[in-house]
């Protein structure tokens, strides 16, 4: 195989290996991605519905809460209102006995207590603040309590200057109005409120109908801008409701707002938390499984990565044995080429020399007359007629055996006799041992038993073993044994030579493919690869012993095919024996 060939088998091999990697990943990966992309889709949505529903229980939860708070505190005063009589009520020290009473009961809730007439003046007050007889006439509770009999307020800073707000209740006596009012502890309220909190940036706060702040809040929230400014046109609309909407504040950052009205609509309660916090977890859950598909698409990549190189180099090897028999087929029909040529050489040339060693007869003959006896030159007339005659019985046993080498350039099977085989090969490989200056010693067992295979193919290979051998002592010269005997069912046949040896590092690979040790031009790397092959198909072994500067011995074992006779006795003594039985 030439560099060019090399060159374009590795370059397919890579293309191949190429498409095939990237056709198992794109294979494997991609279900595996859309079925993940799939589930973490449905997840998300469902982890979505969690944290609003959470959220929503959450803000139900407090609103409620928040709502009977303003709701028993309403009832506490109309209670009061209610039991006691303006005259009662109008005596401070009495007042201040029901204010101790409700602190006593509810702790410090109740800041003050005051009664205040109809005109605005405060009658009676009761509290830590000095304000008796101040006027409240042009207050917003006051104006609203006019109207309505229960009020509670926004939160305002009014005389005390302290964020706080009112309960007030109206009631008559003898047709005059007269309004019980109550502060709340605006701390108490604002902790209320401030207790709400997940995560940690989870956080809640009340705005009026004018988005005005009724709560401290955790961070600095503009209420007439951004979200806070929408809620309270939102908040008009959800009455007993629960929103939730999912907005960016004045910094891009995305929030969940969720909204609950309080005090009939009043108040809004809004609860406020970063996406990304109520998030976290599924966020957390989305790197666990993105790892998790990494994993698998590097397990998958590493997979197919190995798998594409086993496959592949699966078909190279299918590949390279494919030359090899291309190869071993061109080789056969050279053999076959070689044969045809040899067979018509031999009769050409067997002619001449059968009409050259009748024609030296025939002189020898006429030497044989009265007139020829008494020649000078007989003896030496004898001598070269002697030598025709010898040397065309040579020329005549080398002709043969050509013809002999051409009638087996088949590959039936048949009876073939190791014996009379290796004597064939050993003399034509005799001149090529002479110029070699090697001796071969035959040490052939008679009567081997006959192998069923193909005499070509098995000549093929000793053949080539002789022709090895004589090759790597040609500089030097040697012994080659050729041996052959029966043992246990088998043929045994050793080449051995005296030559340089074989490197215990090549010795591995003596029987690849296109490995060779010769010089450039004079080996193709086949020969023993093929001879392997051929042993093999045959059911035998071949094997190969060399030290340097010892030489180098091979041994070919091939089983001798089965005696029918002795197969059917076994056979017949199988089923005497289950009859018997």
């Amino acid at each position: 195989m030439d560099d060019q060939s090399e060159q374009k088998n590795a370059n397919y091999h890579h293309s191949l290996r190429r498409n095939m990697l990237l056709t198992v990943i794109i294979v494997s990966i991609t279900p595996m991605i859309l079925v993940s992309a799939l589930l973490l889709y449905q997840f998300r949505m469902s982890y979505r519905e969690k944290v609003y529903a959470h959220l929503e229980t959450l803000v139900k939860k407090h609103k409620r809460g928040i709502d009977n708070f303003l709701k028993e505190k309403l009832a506490d005063i109309r209670f009061m209102a209610d039991t006691f009589t303006l005259e009662e009520l109008s005596d401070e020290s009495f007042l201040l006995d029901r204010l101790e009473s409700l602190q006593t009961e509810f702790g410090p809730v109740f800041v003050d207590l005051g009664v205040i007439k109809g005109n605005g003046v405060q009658v009676a007050y009761a509290g830590p603040f000095k304000l008796g007889k101040a006027l409240y006439s042009e207050a917003d509770w006051f104006q609203k309590a006019k109207e309505e009999r229960y009020v509670i307020s926004d939160v305002f800073l009014g005389l005390r200057g302290l964020p706080h707000f009112i309960i007030a209740v109206r009631e008559n006596s003898n047709g005059v109005p007269w309004i019980l009012r109550a502060t709340i502890n605006f701390v108490a309220f604002n902790d209320l409120v401030q207790n709400i909190r997940i995560g940690e940036t989870g956080f809640a706060f009340i705005l009026n109908r004018k988005g005005e702040f009724q709560t401290k809040t955790l961070i600095n929230v503009l209420p007439d801008k951004g979200p806070c400014a929408d809620f309270v046109e939102t908040g008009k609309n959800i009455q007993d409701r629960i929103c939730i909407t999912e907005k960016a504040d004045e910094s891009g950052n995305k929030n969940l707002y969720v909204t609950a009205s309080l005090k009939d609509g009043d108040w809004f309660l809004v609860f406020r938390q970063r996406t990304s916090d109520a998030f976290a977890d599924f966020r957390n859950a989305m790197k666990v499984a993105i790892v998790i598909i990494v994993l698998g698409g590097l397990a998958i990549t590493t997979m197919a990565f190995f798998l594409t190189n086993r496959m592949v180099g699966r078909i190279a090897d299918a590949d390279k044995e494919k030359e090899v028999m291309n190869e071993q087929i061109v080789e056969t029909g050279k053999l076959a080429s070689v044969g045809e040529l040899a067979a018509g050489i031999a009769h050409e040339i067997n002619n001449p020399v059968a009409i050259m060693v009748e024609e030296a007869g025939w002189i020898g003959d006429l030497l044989e007359e009265e007139e020829f006896q008494e020649s000078e030159n007989l003896t030496e007339f004898a001598r070269a007629l002697e030598q025709i005659r010898t040397q065309g019985r040579r020329c005549k046993e080398i002709t043969h055996k050509l013809l002999s080498f051409a009638r087996k350039t088949d590959s039936r099977i048949q009876d073939v006799r190791v014996d009379d085989l290796i004597e064939e090969l050993v003399a034509l490989s005799s001149q090529k041992a002479k110029y070699a200056n090697v001796t071969i010693n035959n040490d052939i067992q008679p009567d081997l038993p006959a192998l069923k295979v193909s005499q070509t193919e098995l000549q093929q290979v000793f053949l080539n073993l002789i022709n090895n051998a004589l090759d790597a002592m040609e500089k030097k010269g040697g012994t080659l044994n050729i041996s052959s005997q029966a043992e246990d069912n088998l043929v045994v046949v050793e080449v051995e030579d005296n030559g340089p040896g074989i490197p215990e590092a090549n010795i591995a690979r003596i029987f690849d493919p296109f490995f060779t040790t010769k010089p450039v031009g004079k080996g193709s790397g086949l020969g023993l690869s093929i001879c392997y092959g051929i042993i093999k198909k045959m059911g035998g072994e071949i094997e190969v012993r060399s030290t340097l500067g010892k030489g180098t011995t091979f041994r070919v074992t091939i089983p001798l095919p089965e005696d029918k006779e002795t197969k059917s006795k076994d056979s017949a003594g199988t089923e005497d024996t289950a009859s018997s039985a």
